[in-house]
This record gives structure tokens, sequence and C-alpha cells, in this order.
């Protein structure tokens, strides 16, 4: 991706500022709504400069991307240093994803698949996610939460496999993230517990 050469402090501020100006407006709108002149004139800047720094939209909403997510993987693995068990990260991840779902238009993230430089970074996020899936399923096994006959690596690909048909199939359209949660990854997740962990599952989501 293209890298403006000006490194200085005001260069990179103003940076920062269009990126989250413009996440803002994608996440509120959806991408194709937002058009650079928008950004610009949001920030009282000239659409000539935007582009200067990002060369195109799509380097902007990759940008946005990769700061968006690296932001919020941070913030999870802050929140999960202070948590006792499995359960407890799966309560904050339940929060956070309904948190920012609730925040996001739909149509962002239809729009982001028109973007291949997004869609590949998205799809190694993915699997570096599927990576962190298996440590937390041998995490909660360990702990005595998920059943010891649990096969880690399968587990983490029916729930990759979830997650891409309900993209796919657009349920997101027609059910809530809370309906969702209740109604297929909870109940996946009762088949995973322990007598244990089935009792601070109810317990997380009572």
């Amino acid at each position: 991706m293209q890298e403006t050469n000006d490194f200085s402090p005001y260069r990179r501020h103003l940076k920062t500022k269009i990126m989250e100006t413009a996440m803002k407006a994608f996440r509120t709108q959806g991408v194709r709504k937002v058009r650079m002149d928008d950004i610009a004139e949001e920030l009282s800047i000239s659409k000539r400069t935007v582009y200067e720094i990002f060369g195109t939209k799509e380097h902007l909403v990759y940008e946005c991307v990769v700061k968006y997510k690296e932001d919020e993987s941070s913030k999870l693995s802050e929140l999960a240093a202070h948590c006792l068990n499995v359960m407890e990260i799966l309560l904050i991840i339940y929060k956070r994803r309904i948190e920012n779902t609730k925040r996001t238009n739909i149509l962002f993230y239809l729009d982001l698949r028109r973007y291949s430089s997004v869609m590949q970074l998205l799809k190694e996020r993915n699997e570096h996610n599927r990576e962190l899936c298996q440590r937390f399923i041998k995490r909660g096994i360990e702990e005595g939460y998920f059943r010891s006959s649990l096969d880690h690596q399968l587990t983490s690909l029916i729930f990759d496999a979830l997650g891409r048909y309900l993209m796919d199939n657009h349920l997101y359209e027609r059910y809530s993230i809370e309906d969702i949660y209740h109604n297929l990854v909870f109940v996946s997740l009762r088949g995973m517990c322990t007598e244990k962990g089935l009792a601070e599952l109810e317990r997380i989501i009572g």
C-alpha cells in the first residue's frame, strides 16, 4: 500500500485525524456513501491533501480497517489480562461484539467486499484469529470449562465456518446480534462446556 513520504509531526497528526474522521463516517453511513470530499470538508482541508496522504479511497479504507482491528485487538488483550478464566474473557468478547455491532451500519461490512486489499487483510487476520481460538479452547480445557474430548482445531474451523455463513447469507440483516449469539454461538458453546463451564456460561448470559 502507498505510504506518504512526509513524516512531519503535523502530517502524522493529520493522517490520524483523517483516519478517525473517515472511520467514524464509514461505520455510520457505510463506505460507498462517504466521499473523499466529505472527509476533507469535515476537517476543513482540501480533497487534494487527503489524496496526497492516502492516494486512493481504497488505501484510506485499508488503513482505517488496519487501525480499527489493531485498536480492538489491543483493547481486548488489555481487558483479558485482568480476567481470571476463559469464561470471563467470553463475557468481555460478547459485550464488545454487541456494542461494536450496534454502533456500526451493516452497509459498512457489505461495502468492504468491494476492496480486494481489505478482503485479503481480513482473510489473513481471520487465519490469525483461528490460531487464537485454538489456544483459547486449549486453555478452557485446561481450566476445566471445556470438555477434554474437544478437537481444538476442528472446533475453531467450525466457528469460522459459522461466521462466514452468517456473512454470506446476510443473517445480520434479519436478526439482531443478540439473537445470533443466543441461538447460534451460545448453543454451540453449551455443547463444548463441562458442567462447570455450563454453570458459568448460564451465569454470564443469564
